[in-house]
């Protein structure tokens, strides 16, 4: 009776109370003894919808699999518990920033492997003291991180950051990564005889450099190759490997003049490769350079959450379509998932997913929200909202890539007659021919002012219906019945 009062029933891990007390502890006993932790709260993405589409009984089952997965995984001293619903909490005692990250990533590809990539994991961390002493303020870090990991397009791993983003006009901060201290000493002295400020950080090993990025925002990173346990090689492939991390610039500086050197350094994701001692007006030149260009990246990522910030706003004029375009943004990459499309085109259904309705930022509300059959004038209306998406998201065509397409051309038809361009069989992508089919079949299986929430079978007598009349891609049609399980 004891145990059953400790454990959640599902899932045989502690639950929601006792999981808060021993936070509680583990955070007290790190103050007062200086003693590292982690706390991981990790997500199992779009489990809702998986949830909904194959019942309860499947979904229950994942969950019971997840907590087998991560107590297999994680050590003994460390503590599992089901914090709620489909979030999992783990303390990952005397773990830094880069013992925990490992840690995590070893649970989130054995799920991705359970699941054959149908389901994916996201995680937030937040480690103690560094990033935050107690148990509420750890709880609220970790819940910011896994939103930005879910924000930024699910199974990733993110850290919380101990320091706030940077002030327009701050100083750029600069990670100095070298085993040798002389070296370390030299560069600084390079950098601060420079007509440029920086603000300069040091870190003396590879695991240190990976911690402090993992609770600071660096704008740049000077890194050594030739330095023990972690080198400057497997530091770089690690940072460019993480979607939190890969944006920072790195140069790295080595005493080794080879090109095989260069070529290995370029594998890595270096951004650019000087030989030591370095000039010093060419160090500052292409520091200036990336940090110019990681300025520029931080802005278009500014204006990506702008827009998705509109189409929030879309949502909240539409009560009928609220949860719409994460649905469907869902629905569209596990069909590309299952049809084994290249990661750029899921990106594009992705995204493209979240964005495909902004264009309805200009439609009165009244439209919107009719109870009654639309008349052809208004529907008139209602069609531009593709042609004024594409527009208002244009200018970000190079971060978008062929997310455009899909938010332009979700409405077209294989026999024409969708819109706004008219386009036919093989002129319509893959990418927009999956959009279109999944916003139809979101649409039919919600409620509408109009109308109430279809089946799946009505939905798909439809979807059939229109892909024997050449309008829908019968085979994309066919991923989604699979998908969406048998009826």
């Amino acid at each position: 009776m004891a145990a059953d009062s400790l454990t959640d029933n599902l899932t045989g891990l502690l639950n929601h109370d006792v999981f808060q007390l021993i936070l509680e502890l583990e955070s007290i006993k790190s103050h007062r003894y200086g003693t590292p932790f982690t706390l991981a709260l990790l997500n199992l993405d779009s489990f809702s919808l998986y949830d909904r589409q194959n019942g309860t009984s499947k979904g229950d089952s994942i969950l019971r699999e997840t907590a087998r997965i991560i107590k297999e995984t994680i050590r003994q001293c460390d503590i599992a518990a089901r914090y709620s619903g489909n979030i999992f909490a783990v303390i990952l005692i005397r773990s830094d920033a880069e013992l925990s990250h490992t840690a995590v990533e070893r649970i989130r590809l054995e799920f991705e492997k359970f699941t054959g990539g149908e389901l994916t994991m996201s995680a937030g961390l937040v480690t103690c003291p560094r990033d935050a002493a107690n148990r509420n303020s750890l709880i609220e870090k970790a819940m910011e991180a896994l939103s930005k990991a879910g924000a930024d397009g699910e199974n990733r791993i993110y850290f919380s950051r101990s320091e706030a983003q940077p002030a327009a006009g701050s100083k750029p901060m600069i990670l100095l990564v070298d085993d040798d201290r002389r070296n370390v000493r030299f560069m600084e002295a390079l950098l601060d005889a420079s007509d440029y400020d920086y603000d300069v950080i040091k870190a003396y090993d590879g695991n240190e450099a990976l911690s402090i990025i993992g609770g600071t925002e660096v704008d740049l990173v000077l890194l050594d190759i030739m330095m023990p346990d972690l080198n400057g090689y497997e530091v770089c492939r690690r940072l460019k490997e993480n979607e939190g991390t890969r944006m920072i610039p790195v140069i790295m500086l080595t005493a080794l003049s080879d090109s095989a050197d260069k070529i290995n350094g370029i594998k890595a994701g270096a951004d650019d490769f000087i030989v030591k001692p370095p000039d010093r007006s060419e160090l500052i030149a292409r520091i200036n350079s990336l940090l110019n260009a990681n300025s520029l990246n931080k802005k278009l990522t500014s204006i990506e959450n702008v827009l998705i910030s509109m189409t929030n706003a879309v949502e909240a004029k539409d009560i009928y379509t609220q949860g719409h375009s994460a649905r469907v943004s869902d629905m569209a990459v596990s069909l590309g998932r299952k049809m084994n499309l290249p990661e750029e085109e899921i990106y594009a259904l992705r995204i493209g997913g979240i964005l495909h309705d902004i264009g309805k930022i200009g439609i009165p509300g009244g439209i919107l929200n009719r109870p009654g059959t639309l008349m052809p004038d208004e529907f008139e209306i209602i069609k531009t909202h593709s042609e004024a998406g594409y527009r208002i998201c244009q200018p970000l065509q190079k971060t978008l890539g062929p997310a455009l397409d899909v938010i332009r051309h979700h409405h077209e038809k294989l026999d024409g007659s969708g819109y706004p361009d008219g386009l036919k069989g093989k002129d319509i992508s893959v990418i927009s021919r999956i959009m279109c089919i999944a916003d139809i079949f979101d649409a039919l299986t919600s409620s509408r002012p109009y109308r109430g929430a279809m089946s799946r079978k009505e939905a798909f007598e439809i979807l059939n219906k229109e892909a024997d009349e050449g309008k829908l891609d019968k085979e994309i049609v066919g991923h989604l019945r699979k998908l969406t399980g048998k009826l």
